[in-house]
Order: structure tokens, then C-alpha cells, then sequence
């Protein structure tokens, strides 16, 4: 397997707030390793049918992807990470944005060419969107000292 995105003190920060693999036939490919694919797609930018055969196979971290996407488990990361970042006074609210717009060009279109607007939104930008969202109207709890 090539070298890990994640450390292993990340790693056990995020494994809990993973599900637990249930499987009625095949075993499932454990969550590290289907993560450690997600995040090399996304990193490289490359297809999923590119994915090397060290990870789990595209379907499987494509799949797990939605999965985790659509049971809020993106959203429920960024959470403990901002808190986490919080509560160390490494985040400062004040001058915080989150941006997570791009506009992938299609093949062959032209430059002023509209988007297809039958395209949803990425689940991707709905964690960005979801996670600004819940900080921005957050109250904090006030801090010890």
C-alpha cells in the first residue's frame, strides 16, 4: 500500500466518527484503507476507474463516499476538527470563510459556455455549505480560564 494521507494519531481521531462496516455477503474493505482511496482521488484529481490497486476497488470508496456523504459523517468530521481547532484558540471566527465553489470545464466546451443546469451540486459543497452554515450560527460556550 503506498504511504498513508492520514497519520495514525489522525487516523484515531477520525476512525470513530467512521460506522461500522456491516456486511451480509462479502466482507467489507475496511475503513482506513477505502479512505486512504478517497483521499488519493481527491488529492490527484484523478478518475475513479484510476484509482491503483493497492486500495479498495473505485465502486467500493466511490460508494462508501456517498454513503458517508448522505448519513452526515463529512459533516460530523469537520465538527470535531473545528471544535477541536477551537477549543485550541488555532481558529479565529472573526476572519473565516469557507469557499468550496469551482467550475469544472467539459470537454470541448467553449469558454462562455453555461453549465449544464440539470447538474446537482456536489456533496461536496453541501458539507462546505452545511458545515458554514452550523459554525455561523453556533453559539460558543464561554472559555475557561
Amino acid at each position: 500500500m503506498p504511504k498513508p494521507f492520514l497519520s495514525d494519531e489522525q487516523w484515531k481521531k477520525i476512525e470513530p466518527l467512521l460506522p461500522n462496516p456491516i456486511s451480509q455477503g462479502r466482507p467489507w474493505a475496511a475503513n482506513r484503507r477505502v479512505l486512504e482511496g478517497i483521499l488519493w482521488v481527491l488529492k490527484t484529481g484523478a478518475r475513479w476507474r484510476d484509482l491503483p490497486a493497492e486500495y479498495p476497488s473505485a465502486s467500493t470508496c466511490w460508494r462508501r463516499l456517498q454513503v458517508w456523504e448522505a448519513r452526515g459523517i463529512w459533516l460530523k468530521i469537520w465538527r470535531q476538527f473545528f471544535a477541536e481547532l477551537d477549543a485550541r484558540g488555532q481558529l479565529d471566527w472573526s476572519e473565516s470563510f469557507v469557499d468550496g465553489s469551482f467550475a469544472p470545464a467539459k470537454k470541448g466546451a467553449r469558454a462562455s459556455a453555461k453549465p449544464n443546469g440539470a447538474r446537482a451540486r456536489s456533496g461536496w459543497w453541501w458539507s462546505t455549505a452545511k458545515a458554514f452554515l452550523w459554525e455561523s450560527t453556533w453559539t460558543q460556550p464561554p472559555r475557561r480560564k
